[in-house]
């Protein structure tokens, strides 16, 4: 492969994706390639079903590896659509061994708002960039001029008495049959406690609920310019990859 080149394997609740990714531009070289995610999805279960992805495309150098958890020092200290087994379990260790390869495992949301930040809705911005990811639940990605603070966890901060994601998640939306313009005000209470907090310059919504951003983007009542994500689900994959190299 071309020393421009990464690697990045995405795990999520329904499927496990990965592909080489052009360094320069974020694009994807070739396709991605997909397995379904292992059930129940144990360490070991996910570590096989990662080997399939990646010997797929022959990959043998560096790669990144995105888990919808809190990562720290390489161990995963949380579990959300994997199995509870991986609280405690050293990811970057697992995967080494499983791959013979050096891995980098990082969240989720952390890899997508490093692929938004660099080559997506915030390339070229300056100051403070918040991702959110609205989903199941809404998890997040902090920036500051390129530079992520890592497991932000915001979709659990609470807001008048309840954590942002069981207020205003997209799941919620759909689970209580709201209008977009129901959902905009629940939406915009919790990106205002965010405001209050952080002080972003912007913040870049992603989920398959970004794909109609024009029907409720402009319903929100915040002050921070909200603009959809670009990558959409190739974000976990570039991110990763951007997570396994030296920084550019």
């Amino acid at each position: 492969m071309s020393d421009n080149h990464g690697f990045g394997v995405d795990i999520g609740g329904s499927g496990i994706k990965g592909g080489v990714v052009d360094m320069e531009t974020g694009e994807l070289v070739g396709d991605r390639f997909k397995v379904l995610t292992p059930h129940p999805a144990t360490p070991g279960a996910c570590a096989e079903a990662v080997r399939e992805v990646v010997a797929h495309f022959g990959w043998t150098g560096p790669l990144g590896i995105t888990v919808p958890a809190v990562v720290t020092g390489g161990t995963v200290r949380s579990a959300a659509n994997i199995d509870a087994g991986w609280i405690g379990t050293n990811a970057d260790e697992l995967f080494s061994e499983t791959l013979g390869a050096q891995v980098t495992v990082v969240n989720d949301a952390d890899a997508a708002g490093l692929a938004e930040d660099r080559y997506g809705a915030g390339h070229d911005k300056d100051g403070v960039t918040l991702l959110l990811t609205l989903g199941t639940g809404i998890g997040s990605a902090l920036l500051y001029r390129g530079t992520l603070v890592p497991n932000t966890e915001l979709g659990h901060l609470e807001v008048d008495g309840k954590e942002a994601e069981h207020r205003a998640a997209s799941s919620v939306k759909e689970r209580k049959g709201w209008s977009y313009e129901k959902w905009a005000v629940h939406l915009s209470r919790v990106i205002r406690e965010y405001e209050k907090l952080l002080w972003p310059d912007l913040i870049i919504v992603g989920g398959g609920i970004s794909r109609k951003s024009d029907k409720w983007i402009p319903l929100l009542e915040v002050t921070t310019p909200v603009v959809p994500a670009k990558l959409l689900n190739t974000a976990g994959i570039v991110g990763a990859a951007m997570a396994s190299l030296p920084a550019r």
